[in-house]
């Protein structure tokens, strides 16, 4: 993919609200992806011009448009992000012929910010051929799977790229079955706490934890690590259970999950209706342990795949989602 698979990043417009992101937190994929593509020249996937493309990446920061356009927040409004990202479309549109040659279909943006799905509401002429990648990927609102990219949430301290890989304790140490520590974020959460909340010994589930508690130690010592949906379908909690070799599940519907095209989660992953979180413990405790010797053990060889690397390293995160792109770059056909 990588002799083949080359992008050119559009030059026009300036930092902070384009060619620039967030490089930690959990935004930091976007501004990762922004800055890979936008290293002159050093990225592998980078065209040397735009003749020899075969994607046109936009440098659009959406998380930094709301950082510097919106604060102090005076209005929720999406005009404003939505009036930026168009007019700078349609400045490139102006100045080179790739946009209107495939009406945007060899075309992509990047965003983890929940807004980013709403970018392409008030324009969807504008959008309707455009590549969007997501980390917001909710297939019951407006995420297209066989146009669309999910990539994953990750969240980035400062000083790192990403949670430290490591295959936590042994299968047979692991005396927890499973594990969620966060905020009452959204009806999923809220219906999590309702059941399960400090009311069991092996299915813990906790609001924020006591200093005297470490989250990454739990997750380290347990079987599963339950991955609710927040205010939006994704949750950095699927990156940060793979990178401890806990095996993620999924309690979301709609979220179509990252890499899919190539990943098959049902090998390394547990997905459970919101409606069946009632029945946690008992579809856990239903799975057998040669079952989950498996799944734990393909959850250490995908650890890869959801590590960032600066520059990107074949089959890690930024790979994973350019070759997504790519696949979806690989059905448009464009005018000789």
């Amino acid at each position: 993919m990588e002799k083949r698979f080359k992008v050119w990043t559009y030059k026009e417009g300036e930092p902070p609200l384009f060619h620039a992101g967030p490089m930690n937190d959990i935004y930091s994929i976007e501004g990762q992806i922004i800055d890979e593509l936008d290293m002159a020249g050093n990225s592998p996937f980078a065209a040397h011009s735009p003749s020899e493309a075969f994607a046109f990446f936009l440098p659009v920061s959406i998380v930094s448009i709301i950082r510097y356009i919106y604060r102090p927040y005076t209005s929720y409004d999406r005009n404003l992000l939505q009036n930026v990202v168009a007019d700078y479309i349609r400045l490139v549109a102006e100045r080179h012929p790739y946009w209107n040659r495939s009406r945007g279909a060899d075309h992509f943006l990047a965003s983890c910010h929940d807004w980013a799905p709403d970018v392409s509401a008030a324009h969807p002429n504008l959008f309707n051929h455009v590549i969007r990648v997501l980390c917001n990927a909710n297939a019951s609102e407006s995420f297209q799977p066989i146009r669309d990219v999910s990539m994953p949430e990750i969240y980035i301290q400062r000083g790192t790229l990403g949670a430290p890989i490591t295959s936590g304790e042994s299968p047979d140490n692991r005396p927890i079955l499973a594990f969620f520590a966060g905020g009452d974020h959204g009806p999923v959460r809220k219906s999590l706490f309702k059941h399960w909340k400090d009311k069991d010994d092996v299915v813990r589930v906790h609001d924020y934890l006591p200093k005297t508690l470490n989250y990454t130690e739990l997750m380290a010592k347990s079987k599963f690590c339950l991955c609710p949906s927040g205010y939006e379908v994704a949750s950095p909690r699927i990156v940060e259970s793979i990178s401890a070799g806990c095996v993620p599940v999924i309690i979301s519907d709609g979220y179509v999950l990252p890499f899919s095209d190539v990943l098959d989660w049902s090998k390394f992953s547990v997905q459970i209706p919101v409606r069946r979180i009632p029945e946690i413990k008992e579809v856990l405790e239903g799975i057998k342990r040669e079952k989950y010797l498996k799944l734990q053990r393909r959850v250490v060889k995908v650890q890869r795949h959801f590590r960032v690397n600066r520059p990107a390293k074949p089959f890690d995160a930024i790979h994973m989602v350019l070759h997504s792109v790519w696949l979806r770059r690989l059905n448009v056909k464009l005018p000789l």
